[in-house]
């Protein structure tokens, strides 16, 4: 396979990926831009460390790469490795890059770039070989796993709401229960084969119900380090953090409805939007949740038992 072949078939697989969640693939390109941009102001805006987490976070997407199953793979069939792992990271980090000229923080690109490609010699898998230990328990499976792959997410939104209360910030404390449930609501997007759920032998009901509890419980054992500090150092704001708290679970509830209510297929289009508009319009969110609990009890009843 020629390096160029590689790099057209990671574009389709991506495409691919895209077109599987049902969105439009130009939509989902745009979003990345517009959301990449606004992420990134935004961490500009509130804290003066932002340089500094900002080329932590895009070495962290390159140490993604660097498994090593991944990397023997690619050493065994591409005679210039080491070249095509050097583009590989410059992808990655390109609009790091980019973002970092626009804010005339030329000092930190050379670094960056730097320490991409010296990241190409490292190989992960040897250096944390070994099972990151959770609070969760492995059943239901999405905590226990999807903690494993964002662990590394929740220091740094404590730090952030740290840094809010220590400048008296409260956007900034906000902001860091936004990233906490984003994090665990990526845990959900991934949809398990049918034996796992038939293995739980509960009604459509009790099962949906055991998730939203187990859930609910975890995401507040996450975020209440975030919400107990706010609500001390920000206590004339309790009823907003609170309310914060409640769109969170909110929006967590319908994220777990609507994963079943198609299911075994994936999350399509037109619940992404009921969703977005949850959103948009929290309200709406009454009309929402009972909307996908139905689809979710027509759909799991196929598979187990009443």
């Amino acid at each position: 396979m020629l390096m160029r072949d590689y790099f057209i078939l990671q574009y389709k697989m991506i495409n691919r990926m895209f077109v599987a969640i049902g969105i439009p693939i130009i939509i989902c390109y745009l979003s990345l831009i517009l959301g990449f941009v606004w992420g990134s102001e935004y961490l500009f805006s509130k804290t003066d460390l932002a340089v500094y987490l900002y080329v932590l976070l895009s070495l962290f997407l390159v140490s993604k790469l660097s498994n090593t199953d991944r990397n023997d793979f690619l050493k065994a069939y591409f005679f210039k490795y080491q070249k095509l792992r050097i583009i590989e990271n410059g992808i990655v980090i390109f609009p790091f890059a980019v973002f970092l000229f626009y804010k005339k923080m030329f000092i930190f690109i050379p670094i960056m770039a730097v320490l991409a490609i010296l990241m190409t010699l490292v190989k992960f898998k040897n250096i944390f070989n070994y099972t990151i230990p959770t609070p969760f328990s492995k059943n239901p499976f999405e905590f226990s796993v999807g903690f494993r792959k964002t662990f590394y997410i929740f220091p740094i939104a404590y730090y952030i709401s740290y840094e809010s209360i220590i400048v008296g910030n409260f956007n900034l404390g906000i902001f860091s229960i936004v990233l906490i449930y984003a994090v665990i609501l990526s845990y959900y997007a991934f949809v398990e084969n049918e034996y796992y759920v038939w293995l739980y032998k509960l009604s459509a009901k009790d099962f949906l119900l055991k998730k939203i509890k187990i859930g609910i419980y975890n995401s507040f054992l996450l975020s209440a380090p975030v919400i107990v500090a706010l609500g001390i150092s920000f206590y004339r704001e309790i009823e907003l953090i609170l309310s914060f708290l409640l769109i969170s679970i909110c929006f967590l509830v319908a994220i777990i409805l609507a994963k079943y209510s198609d299911y075994p297929r994936k999350m399509n289009i037109s619940q992404g939007v009921l969703i977005s508009l949850g959103l948009l319009m929290p309200p709406i969110f009454i009309g929402i949740i009972p909307y996908f609990y139905l689809q979710s009890i027509k759909q799991l009843k196929t598979i187990l038992n009443d």
